[in-house]
């Protein structure tokens, strides 16, 4: 741009044009334009150039956005969001601790007397007792649909990193195995308590 050339400016309201519109005349007075008047129009109504460009989009990103593909080839895939419907809440590891030290009790406010685990149910987790297993065991044969088999890490895992290898969804026991013998021992046991019940019945 030539810096020797000097314009005067002359704005006035334009008759010929609706209220608000205004006329401006620019008069070049140097320079190899000199002497050439520029004519613009300017309304108060209008908005500026910069108004005139399109707002960007500043939605946060955790709202689902319509999205329009854009298909230039035909081998194009599209990624489906896998995490839509219905999706199991997180939980809590080692929630059982924090019953310890809660006792139950008779309405005359005995204590009822702890449940001894059996000598194949060894707790596992860091200072589990076996009160904590005891809950945590009730807990996951009342609310889990699947098998209860406990814990398939092992106690060294355990103790390296316990919140890396426990499975939430499993009491804090070790894992057992139940085998045939166990299954007979126990309906054996069944038997003799019908066989009591009967028993007392008919007295």
């Amino acid at each position: 741009m030539n810096s020797n050339i000097t314009i005067e400016r002359k704005r006035v309201d334009c008759n010929a044009l609706p209220k608000g519109w205004q006329r401006e005349e620019v008069l070049r007075k140097s320079g190899i334009s000199a002497g050439k008047v520029d004519v613009y129009y300017y309304s108060r109504a209008l908005r500026s150039d910069a108004s005139l460009v399109p707002p960007i989009r500043q939605t946060a990103s955790i709202f689902k956005q319509p999205v329009t593909v854009v298909r230039n080839h035909e081998n194009n895939k599209v990624k489906h969001d896998t995490k839509h419907g219905a999706q199991e809440k997180p939980k809590q590891l080692f929630w059982e601790k924090r019953l310890e030290r809660m006792r139950a009790c008779h309405a005359s406010g005995e204590e009822l007397d702890d449940i001894v685990l059996p000598k194949n149910l060894k707790a596992l987790g860091p200072n589990v007792h076996e009160q904590t297993v005891m809950q945590s065991l009730a807990t996951a044969l009342h609310v889990l649909n699947t098998p209860v088999t406990g814990q398939t890490a092992t106690k060294s895992e355990f103790q390296k990193n316990a919140p890396a290898f426990i499975n939430p969804d499993q009491p804090l026991m070790q894992a057992i195995l139940v085998s045939d013998d166990d299954i007979r021992r126990q309906e054996d046991r069944v038997n003799i308590a019908r066989r009591k019940l009967q028993e007392a019945l008919k007295v």
